[in-house]
């Protein structure tokens, strides 16, 4: 279990209830100290690595977790997407040093529902922290204009539907959706079985999937694939 948070206050019930999770114990620290200085937000446990932000969002049941993508032994995430499974009401601000397309697609495709750089001020982090816990959609202003960019690509006529994959990544993601095997993947684009797999993990990282059938639905509603065409 993480790091326990401070005593309950006697406005518990008013209170916001944050887990906060960091691979560094100093900023950790940092984020207790500045929501622990806001009387209505209590920080009920501290997690220094992905599994064990599972375990405290689940013993605590938080109104948000906040926690930065880059954690040991269960990605930032994949901690997202298994603490919305089996604790659904949970909002999730990412807290990161992040701002690729990469970063930014494979946290809110996870359910994310705000996202904070490490350079946002005080006010920025309770600010978010409580609009998210509210339910509203938190980001800063450097993710928000990523993701304008990167839904404008998207959308337009000639556009891809997932941007942040590698045109081969693509190939393999189309072929994936048709329900082809490895095997067939490679022999079609003249791929080492190896590299094909390569592409396959690539692809799951990006689009925050955890498996072949996650992976197939998403590509599908997306549009690709025979199966989605003859519907």
């Amino acid at each position: 279990m993480g790091e326990s948070g401070a005593g309950q206050r006697a406005d518990e019930q008013a209170a916001v209830r944050v887990v906060v999770a960091d691979d560094q114990p100093v900023i950790r620290a940092g984020l207790r100290a500045v929501l622990g200085a806001v009387e209505r937000i209590e920080v009920v446990a501290q997690s220094p690595n992905g599994r064990v932000a599972v375990r405290d969002a689940l013993a605590h049941r938080p109104d948000v977790l906040m926690l930065d993508l880059d954690l040991r032994e269960l990605g930032g995430v994949a901690t997202i997407r298994e603490v919305l499974l089996r604790a659904p009401g949970t909002g999730v601000l990412v807290f990161s040093a992040a701002e690729d397309d990469e970063a930014v697609l494979g946290a809110v495709r996870a359910g994310a529902r705000g996202y904070l750089l490490k350079t946002a001020t005080h006010g920025q982090i309770v600010r978010a922290v409580e609009g998210v816990a509210a339910g509203e959609s938190i980001f800063c202003p450097q993710v928000a204009t990523r993701m304008t960019a990167l839904l404008s690509r998207s959308t337009e006529p000639d556009g891809h539907p997932f941007p942040e994959l590698t045109s081969r990544e693509r190939e393999v993601l189309a072929l994936l959706a048709d329900g082809i095997p490895n095997s067939a993947i490679a022999r079609a684009l003249r791929l080492a079985a190896k590299t094909v797999s390569n592409h396959i993990s690539n692809i799951y990282g990006k689009l925050g999937v955890a498996d072949r059938g996650e992976a197939i639905v998403l590509a599908r509603d997306a549009g690709l694939g025979r199966a989605t065409a003859a519907r």
